[in-house]
């Protein structure tokens, strides 16, 4: 099959799949939804971001209080 021809199909597929997203009046996600989305996920990738921190430094306040003893 020749690129022309596959680019051909292709794009008709595309098209009428557009035409009948058209026809039955579906628009997508709307940009609130889409919105509502990403706060959360935002959210979410905060509160893990805290999680780790706070373990993080934890970790790091015992390590700076084990005793080494000498050699």
């Amino acid at each position: 099959m020749n690129p022309t021809a596959y680019l051909r199909a292709f794009l008709g597929c595309r098209a009428a799949r557009l035409r009948a997203a058209v026809r039955d009046k579906d628009r997508g996600a709307s940009a609130i939804e889409l919105a509502i989305i990403t706060a959360v996920l935002v959210a979410l990738a905060a509160a893990i971001l805290v999680i780790i921190v706070n373990f993080a430094k934890d970790q790091g306040t015992k390590i700076t209080q084990t005793n080494v003893p000498n050699p």
